[in-house]
């Protein structure tokens, strides 16, 4: 029997997901994928890592927006189309085995990037999305990226919009809509300590770990 289990996390920007993420892989000892998926992805493809980077939760913009559906194989698997041919759609696909892919060999923690709707079928996975208040998201960003509260509110309204299309072109689903996920939680109201530990413990009680 596989005892690998998955935690799928979505984050509005400011909200601290991508931290509480690291704490709780950590703390429950698995594997903790962000960034480090187009990094992957670029290795098993054998494209720059700047072709994921430009894709990276963004829909599809290229030419042949209708590749979506076929499955491109990892490059010991057969050959990738040429650049010429590569849409958002056509990086989505690889990236999107290499998180399967990751999920098969060990237990893992995937921020964002539809890993929840790719590992729809994963018989051990708990999905999560993190929300804050408007106000503790602004604070979060000036001190963390030092710009103004302006800057940080624009911000917050590209980067919700861009990963709401991201997640609703791939998944047909509504990004931070409670009906999507296992739990969402507002992690200003508990502190990014207080929301760690709830979330720790609804995981292990869903997966039973």
């Amino acid at each position: 029997m596989n005892t690998h289990y998955v935690i799928n996390l979505g984050r509005q920007l400011g909200s601290g997901g991508k931290e509480i993420g690291e704490r709780i892989a950590n703390d429950f000892h698995i594997a903790f994928y962000d960034k480090e998926l187009l990094q992957l992805a670029s290795q098993e493809s054998g494209l720059c890592p700047e072709c994921f980077e430009r894709a990276d939760e963004r829909t599809s913009k290229g030419l042949l927006g209708g590749l979506f559906g076929t499955r491109f194989p990892f490059v010991t698997e057969g050959a990738l189309p040429s650049d010429s041919y590569l849409s958002n759609d056509t990086l989505f696909q690889i990236q999107s085995d290499v998180i399967r892919h990751l999920a098969e060999q060990q237990s893992c923690l995937f921020v964002g990037r539809c890993a929840d709707y790719i590992l729809r079928d994963h018989p051990r996975c708990c999905n999560i999305f993190i929300t804050a208040s408007p106000e503790a998201r602004v604070e979060r960003l000036t001190q963390s990226l030092h710009i103004t509260a302006e800057e940080a509110l624009a911000r917050m309204e590209k980067a919700d919009k861009r990963r709401a299309a991201y997640y609703h072109y791939y998944s047909y689903r509504t990004w931070g809509a409670a009906a999507t996920y296992h739990l969402c939680v507002d992690s200003s109201a508990l502190g990014i300590e207080g929301t760690v530990r709830f979330v720790e413990e609804f995981v292990a009680r869903k997966l039973k770990l």
